[in-house]
């Protein structure tokens, strides 16, 4: 049985035996090398802090195959429509806490030639994010021509954005911590889709969660899950806190913007077209708190109507 899969290009696929529980089989374009591959080593990574993972159960590496445990169909997207708003909530502080787990266990646990710590979100990565969000967002999707001087005025929007970013003291980060990528199984919480964790601004996964694209969160909730998760890291300055977390969450609205287009446009995929309007709507409400971005606005809202 073939699942829903993520944006990448592997394939997910469910095994029913007759004699055991089902497991999922995640398929890789080309062969693998399972003692060096990201989601083995990062998947043991979390284990150790411990973060609830799925187990691995078996490899071919010259297929390509890795066999996993299955967690089911529930991610903490679809669960707000299968529980109630209680146990949503409990979840979405489990969540939240998992990334105070993993900052500080991270801070512990990583040494200097783990994969993770190779990987950075520093100018570089950043700007790139940035790029692609107006090559595949704002070109490639919405088709706008964007003149020699709006292409200069966007590079020193993205060169302050970025700078103030990557020179944020840096903490372990899933990288891509959201509703779909978290599974309720058995009543626990498991993380998903960890390979490509790397190194970033504590304030990256709360973004990627709470500003998150599939789902979602009103203000009160937000305030609500941000003043616990200062509460857990023991943050004292809150109103710095959010200014951040707000920088971060431009940022990250306007990336996954980047990715839907792209899935559209390039790949003609239409599934997160869906998602557009609320991630452009994340982005307007920081747009309008915050002066900072008054010029970003008024380029990219001449292409972008949403932003205005």
């Amino acid at each position: 049985m073939a699942l829903t899969g993520d944006a990448s290009t592997r394939r997910y696929y469910r095994v029913i035996p007759s004699d055991g529980p089902s497991i999922v089989i995640a398929l890789h374009e080309d062969a693998i090398d399972y003692a060096t591959l990201p989601f083995v080593s990062v998947g043991r990574l979390f284990a150790r802090m411990p973060l609830p993972v799925p187990g691995v159960l078996g490899h071919a590496d010259a297929l390509g195959i890795l066999a996993l445990e299955d967690l089911g169909d529930v991610t903490l997207q679809s669960h707000l429509g299968a529980g109630s708003l209680t146990e949503h909530e409990a979840l979405y502080r489990q969540a939240v806490a998992f990334i105070g787990v993993l900052q500080k266990r991270g801070q512990e646990l990583l040494t200097a030639s783990d994969g993770p710590s190779q990987l950075v979100f520093d100018v570089e990565k950043l700007t790139w994010e940035m790029d692609f969000f107006v090559k595949h967002f704002v070109e490639g999707y919405r088709g706008a021509v964007l003149s020699a001087s709006e292409k200069t005025a966007l590079s020193r929007e993205w060169a302050d954005l970025v700078e103030e970013l990557a020179s944020e003291p840096r903490v372990l980060c899933h990288r891509d911590y959201h509703s779909r990528n978290l599974m309720v199984h058995g009543g626990q919480l498991y993380v998903i889709d960890f390979q490509d964790a790397r190194m970033g601004p504590d304030t990256y996964d709360l973004a990627s969660l709470l500003r998150d694209s599939y789902v979602d969160i009103t203000d009160n909730e937000l305030d609500g899950f941000i003043a616990y998760f200062l509460a857990f890291k023991g943050i004292g300055d809150a109103v710095e806190f959010r200014r951040r977390f707000d920088v971060m969450a431009v940022q990250r609205n306007l990336k996954a913007l980047g990715t839907f287009g792209y899935q559209a446009a390039a790949r003609g995929n239409p599934v997160y077209l869906q998602y557009i309007p609320r991630t452009l709507k994340y982005a307007r409400n920081n747009f309008d708190k915050h002066a900072r971005f008054a010029r970003l606005r008024e380029i990219l809202s001449t292409h972008v109507e949403e932003l205005r």
